[in-house]
């Protein structure tokens, strides 16, 4: 098993079906998905259930986690060497992990990441494109949080056992930045390579609540003095909101 890709739902059953399928329509086939459900009420476990690929793994949580700690308790079932993430409301372009993984390979990246289109809540249309540097050290993520969760791949073999802190909405930043700390650099792939699906909420809540969830991270996370958490924060604000601009405006939380 050369890939394990990880996909949280919680009462997904508007999108997940449109989310599995583009994992198997993948180019690359030596995969396996671990869907963890996260206690929905919904038909989600239903939906997974009438799969029949023996590459889906669905596990079903006792109790509710969120986010951050329903992504650890896969990835330590994982068995793959590279690790991928997909939420169950985002979907990937058919050649991601093929192009992906030839990159980490040929790179011998530790984190990797692409581009990727942003499309409506319906999916019927693209709403705006987030592009992504070629390389991103430490410094410069904390200066802007580029990296999309969904576009993310990582070498476990290099990182060691990843796992998320539970810092909600922001989790997938902080996981990176600890990542990099250690001294590796993020590599990009410019081309676009994944979907995101925009959430119903509004540009001003969510800069607020994420830069309250940034400087978090900032202070809590990765221990950053007062002083030196200002030094980056204005950097993160002004290039969140400029992402935000370019993506149509909103996005949504995780949840």
């Amino acid at each position: 098993m050369k890939v394990s890709i990880i996909m949280p739902a919680h009462n997904a059953e508007a999108h997940i079906q449109t989310a599995i399928d583009s994992t198997l329509a993948q180019s690359f086939e030596d995969f396996e998905l671990l869907v963890l459900d996260d206690c929905s009420t919904d038909r989600t476990v239903e939906i997974v259930e009438a799969y029949t690929d023996s590459r889906i793994q669905l596990h079903v949580l006792e109790t509710n986690l969120g986010a951050a700690e329903t992504r650890n308790y896969g990835i330590r079932q994982a068995k793959g060497r590279y690790l991928a993430f997909l939420d169950s409301d985002d979907c990937w372009k058919p050649e991601k992990l093929a192009v992906q993984l030839a990159f980490m390979e040929e790179n011998q990246a530790a984190l990797s990441y692409t581009a990727y289109d942003v499309m409506s809540p319906d999916g019927a249309q693209i709403t705006g494109r987030v592009n992504v540097p070629e390389s991103v050290t430490y410094r410069y993520l904390l200066r802007n949080t580029i990296i999309g969760c969904l576009t993310v791949m990582i070498d476990t073999e290099q990182t060691g056992l990843v796992q998320m802190p539970a810092f909600k909405g922001a989790e997938d930043t902080a996981t990176w930045l600890t990542i990099l700390k250690k001294g590796h650099v993020g590599k990009g792939i410019t081309d676009s390579l994944a979907f995101y699906r925009k959430g119903n909420v509004s540009l001003s809540s969510n800069k607020l609540q994420m830069a309250k969830l940034i400087w978090s991270v900032y202070r809590k996370n990765q221990n950053m003095s007062v002083f030196m958490a200002l030094t980056h924060f204005p950097f993160y604000l002004w290039n969140g909101f400029v992402k935000h601009l370019r993506t149509g405006g909103s996005v949504k939380l995780v949840k």
